[in-house]
């Protein structure tokens, strides 16, 4: 079959007709003579798509529309009128309407909308479950990634969220540590209780302390009420030191008690607390080198280093680019009430060469920026930051092509890179196998023994 059908008209010969022309095309296809009945029998017996008559008892058509519309918004419904008036049409398509057909229904035009609304809707349904695939597939409470190294950090997360051990968590500037902290608090027991992040370079050292742990007042000048310290707010959840390795020398030691006796002892205080929290650090140094160095302590390092997760910088994963994208694309569109469709293949050229070494924010941040300036739908070079237009100019200096052999160096750079495994390629190009094939095909890039030498 190829779909279910929900007719509904309160003259039979009608539905008997529509009823047998949409048989004879292959639909599965039910009746109901009125408006309470059609939302009885869709609401416990789901149909793909409803053809229903502006004018039922009870019920109307228009209204039968609206509540169908409240169970399942995506589900296509073609209304039927006698009466074709401007206003009825105007009405149905404000409320959702696919489209309308006047009677006595023409069987040939009937079939034609019905095929164009099911493939629409199947359409839909498909991208909405590739989107919930990805996302269950590539993401991590908002970590996104297909690579193997982010795979493996998506295990890591997994695994140490199920202990309450200290985790350090590595990479350079932009990468996602935070976020990667907030999914170990978020799949963890300790959930439903606080996660505070501090940032351990934004504070005065004069002040880092008494952030941290809290004072009693008087306990210095300018200390007029008692302040409970982070670490106390934190209890039963998780601190989050971010930059741990610019944390004072004066302050290592102090941490480093806390995590042994998990207790605090307020700035001027004398009576210790005990404190249950849970320390994520994040650095985007090498605290090894800064131990052999002497500018960190290394029994610390061994207390907050109890698992290591390193987060790769982008330039190491660039097959997460095209995905990650699409991703701030979806987000920046929502967030400006825009519906751009894409990139230009230029632009996905220049995101794969570019090195970002602001890593995954530099790119949210030129998505971003295209999103609010581009007024068309499709992202092209001309809205991209300036040291990106840049990298392309610098390309075009050495050598000139039209868009079509703009396309065909990406392609041969991806296919190059993955020894032209053509399912590799396209998941890296963000499209499907089919469509690398059809690409390749007109660009005459079909693989042969010549080229695939030539490329290794």
């Amino acid at each position: 079959m190829k779909g279910k059908l929900l007719v509904v008209d309160d003259e039979r010969n009608i539905l008997r007709v529509i009823s047998a022309t949409l048989k004879k095309e292959g639909y599965e296809v039910e009746v109901a003579r009125t408006g309470e009945e059609a939302l009885d029998k869709f609401s416990t017996n789901h149909a793909d798509l409803v053809v229903t008559d502006f004018k039922l008892p009870g019920m109307s058509g228009v209204d039968l529309l609206s509540s169908i519309k409240s169970i399942s918004p995506d589900v296509p419904v073609i209304m039927l009128t006698a009466y074709g008036t401007i206003e009825r049409v105007v009405e149905a398509m404000k409320r959702g309407a696919f489209n309308y057909l006047t009677k006595p229904v023409n069987p040939d035009e009937l079939v034609a909308v019905v095929k164009e609304a099911m493939e629409k809707y199947r359409l839909i349904r498909e991208n909405l479950a590739l989107k919930n695939q990805l996302k269950e597939r590539y993401s991590f409470n908002n970590i996104i990634g297909k690579s193997q190294a982010m795979q493996e950090v998506f295990n890591l997360i997994e695994v140490v969220s199920k202990s309450n051990s200290n985790v350090l968590v590595t990479g350079e500037c932009g990468t996602g540590k935070e976020l990667a902290a907030r999914a170990i608090h978020y799949a963890s027991s300790r959930s439903n209780r606080p996660f505070i992040p501090i940032d351990c370079a934004a504070i005065p050292e004069e002040l880092l302390e008494s952030e941290l742990f809290g004072h009693e007042k008087g306990s210095f000048t300018g200390a007029f009420d008692r302040k409970v310290g982070q670490v106390e707010l934190a209890s039963g959840g998780t601190l989050f030191l971010d930059e741990v390795g610019d944390l004072y020398k004066s302050l290592q030691k102090k941490l480093l008690r806390f995590l042994q006796e998990r207790e605090i002892l307020r700035v001027g205080g004398k009576d210790r607390i005990k404190v249950d929290v849970r320390i994520i650090a994040a650095t985007n140094k090498n605290l090894r080198d800064d131990v052999d160095n002497g500018r960190f302590r290394e029994d610390l390092f061994y207390r907050l280093n109890v698992v290591g997760i390193h987060i790769p910088p982008l330039r190491e994963r660039k097959e997460d680019i095209p995905l990650l994208a699409n991703h701030f694309l979806e987000k920046f569109n929502r967030r400006n009430n825009k519906s751009i469709k894409g990139f230009s293949s230029d632009v996905i050229a220049i995101f794969l060469e570019h090195r970002w070494p602001g890593n995954v924010r530099e790119l949210e941040n030129a998505i971003e920026r295209a999103v609010v300036l581009c007024p068309i739908d499709t992202i092209t070079l001309n809205y991209l930051p300036g040291h990106l237009k840049q990298l392309k100019e610098k390309e075009d200096a050495c050598d000139e092509f039209n868009l079509t052999e703009v396309e065909k160096r990406l392609l041969l750079k991806v296919l190059k890179k993955t020894s032209w495994n053509q399912t590799k390629a396209a998941e890296i190009l963000g499209i499907t196998r089919r469509q690398l094939r059809t690409k390749m095909k007109n660009l005459r890039l079909l693989p042969n023994i010549r080229q695939r030498s030539s490329s290794k």
